[in-house]
């Protein structure tokens, strides 16, 4: 129902929403950005919106609110594909690895230069 819910607000932000999935802790959104949209206002709308519907659904009696901040990269359309491919696999994946190991490789791996304290 969540992912549903975010699929409804990805759309009336005239974006293509190509995968969501994810775990317990953290979601994975690939979509593409409309062009008259910014990124950070993309994101706190998609967080604004869904949380509000998290509280009032009870579908999530734990959840009280979203981390501040988010990650964003970009991929070419030659890695569509894999992109899905990873986020369909999230369940798997998270039974080696949790969320903050992945986001430090995900970072690493895409040679973007952060600070540990910052991450969480």
């Amino acid at each position: 129902a969540l992912y549903k819910y975010i699929w409804g607000i990805v759309k009336n932000k005239h974006c293509h929403l190509y995968r969501i999935g994810g775990v317990e802790d953290h979601l994975h959104i690939f979509s593409d950005l409309h062009p008259g949209l910014s990124l950070a206002d993309y994101i706190k709308d998609i967080k604004l919106a869904s949380s509000c519907w998290l509280k009032e659904s009870g579908l999530f009696p734990q959840f009280s609110n979203w981390q501040d901040g988010y990650g964003a990269f970009t991929c070419s359309a030659k890695e569509r594909d894999a992109v899905i491919g990873y986020i369909k696999r999230q369940k798997e994946h998270h039974k080696h690895e949790n969320f903050y190991d992945e986001y430090k490789r995900l970072l690493t791996e895409n040679e973007i230069p952060f600070e540990e304290r910052y991450l969480l």
